[in-house]
């Protein structure tokens, strides 16, 4: 398997998906429930093909992550030929940037001298897909890039 297998929460939402899966690979639903009794190993493959290919689905349309913590803001920029970043840290230990409070402080002092920025570009190895699912391993999760497009705005 390249990615993760989905969790059982995404495959109940991608049933009908799932079910065009099968019929694709010539598997009827009595065939299915079958190969999950009586070869689940198999049943186990054609799960994690599945997961592949609506990861692949994803990852191909995916332009921003963002990675939240409580002091830093990782916003990543997918472009066709590059991850760009912009990265934020918070010097007052207090904050929170992952509750209201937090980030209404942030939205309040975001120029002061308790907030530093950075800005970095990477290009893509050999799996530009891979790259984008690492970071969500690490965390991030898929946003249409309203704060990365703030950033942009008020760093221009």
């Amino acid at each position: 398997m390249k990615y993760a297998r989905l969790t059982q929460q995404q495959l109940e939402e991608l049933h009908p998906e799932f079910i065009n899966f099968l019929a694709t690979q010539s598997i009827t639903a009595e065939e299915w429930t079958h190969l999950k009794e009586e070869k689940p190993e198999v049943a186990e493959e054609e799960l994690d093909v599945f997961s592949d290919l609506i990861w692949e689905g994803v990852l191909a349309k995916v332009e921003y992550l963002e990675n939240i913590s409580e002091q830093h803001m990782h916003l990543f920029h997918l472009t066709e030929k590059e991850m760009k970043l912009f990265s934020v840290k918070v010097l007052n230990p207090e904050i929170d940037l992952r509750t209201q409070e937090g980030f209404g402080w942030f939205k309040r002092n975001f120029q002061s001298d308790f907030v530093e920025y950075l800005t970095a570009s990477k290009a893509y190895s050999q799996d530009k897909n891979q790259d984008k699912f690492g970071i969500i391993q690490q965390g991030a999760v898929i946003t249409k890039g309203d704060l990365y497009q703030w950033f942009e705005r008020i760093m221009e």
